[in-house]
Order: C-alpha cells, then structure tokens, then sequence
C-alpha cells in the first residue's frame, strides 16, 4: 500500500511491504523521500520516524543539488567522455566495417557506418561500457568472494537511474549501474564490496557499518568520491 504524508513543504512517499525494518531514501536528482516501512506499522509512527530523520533528510538534499550534471552527450568528434575516471575525446570514424569502439591514448575512438543516427551511435556506446563493466566486476568478485567469505550466484550490469548497486540475498545475485564503468575503479570495487557484504547482512545496520570497516577500512572515502562524482544527465522517472 503507498501513501503519502507531509512535514511542512516536505512530501514523503510511503510504501507498506512485508519487511522487518523502516527504510529511508532520498533519490536524486531533486532529492525526492520515500520511506518503506513494515505492513504493521501505522502512518503516524512512519510521520515521527520521518520527523527526527529531517535534518539528514535536508543534508542528503543539499548534496544532490550540488551535485553537478553531466551536460548531454552529442556523440560528435572531439566531445568528451569519460572511462575508469579518464578523460577521452570522442573520434568518429566512418566505414564499412562492424561498428566498434577503441581506446587509443586519450581518444576513444567510435567506428560506425556512414550516415548512423546519434541514438544508435548512443547504443553502440552504452553497449560497450557495460561490457566493460561486466569484465571489471567479474574479476572483482573473483578476488572478493574468499576475503568475504560468500558466493554469488550471479551478477548483471544495467542502467539503473537511483541506485549504484543492488544486492537481492535470497537469489544472492548482485545488479551494478552502467556508470561505474565512467567512474575511477576504487568507486566500482567498494560498490561490488559493498553490495557482496549485503549477501552477510541485508540491511545498512550496525553490524553491515563493521563488517565494511572490517573488509574496506577506506570504504567511506571510495563513497564520498563517488558522490562527489558528475551524474549522468537526464530524465528521472520516479
């Protein structure tokens, strides 16, 4: 069941689910707030969670609208873009070989037939980070599955527009957002730890702060870099 409750000019949305704890979120780009919260639990004890959760609320807001945006990609010669934390411009190459893409000192080089659109220039583009991602993430799961001590079943790369990661524990599968691949690696390895440390406790409690603290001393600066990070520009559909 979803409603909504407001504090002032701030409107919370709010989800009852079969779930244990009460969980906060604020989403960019805009610094929207849901909170999920357990099917027994009334509104008004969601309201006074809300309420004492109001000056971190206002932080997370603050922080999302000083994040800067990333201007929109034209996919047009000498455009910037942005691999593992490097800069490359962007080169355009026309022929009549399969469409491809090559890294070549600081240019990424983007082979496609005479005449395509800028949409599928855009696809062959985001088809390859996300191959790039997937290579990046395999090996890091390979060196982080004995430190850890757990397993994945298995693990995919999409586009994901409110989140870096997600981890589902009962499937032990592990999703990671396309952007990393833009991000420097030390942002996707806490992401990939991150989200594997969830398969030895779910939620964002105490116990999941130690054990973090326990595998990735450094993980809260790998965050705050990664927050501090252009997000992709575009519409966000809540």
């Amino acid at each position: 069941m979803a409603t909504q409750i407001n504090l002032g000019n701030l409107t919370v949305d709010v989800t009852f689910k079969d779930i244990k704890n009460i969980h906060l979120s604020v989403y960019p780009p805009d610094g929207k707030v849901r909170i999920s919260a357990p099917a027994r639990m009334n509104l008004d004890t969601v309201r006074v969670f809300a309420i004492s959760k109001l000056g971190w609320i206002k932080q997370q807001q603050e922080k999302l609208l000083r994040q800067d945006r990333e201007t929109p990609r034209e996919y047009l010669d000498r455009e910037s873009h942005y691999v593992w934390g490097k800069r490359y411009l962007l080169q355009i190459v026309e022929g009549n070989a399969p469409p491809g893409i090559e890294l070549k000192h600081n240019t990424l080089v983007l082979r496609v037939r005479p005449g395509t659109e800028e949409q599928k220039k855009q696809a062959i583009v985001e088809v390859w980070y996300r191959e790039q991602l997937k290579v990046a993430a395999a090996d890091i799961i390979t060196r982080w599955e004995p430190r850890i001590g757990v397993k994945v079943g298995t693990f995919f790369v999409q586009r994901m527009k409110t989140k870096w990661g997600n981890c589902n524990p009962i499937h032990r599968s592990l999703r990671f957002n396309t952007e990393l691949a833009k991000k420097p690696p030390e942002c996707l390895e806490y992401i990939v730890v991150h989200e594997m440390v969830h398969l030895l406790e779910p939620t964002h409690n105490a116990r999941f702060v130690a054990l973090m603290e326990r595998f990735m001393p450094n993980w809260r600066m790998f965050r705050e870099q990664l927050n501090q990070l252009p997000v992709r520009h575009e519409a966000w559909d809540y």
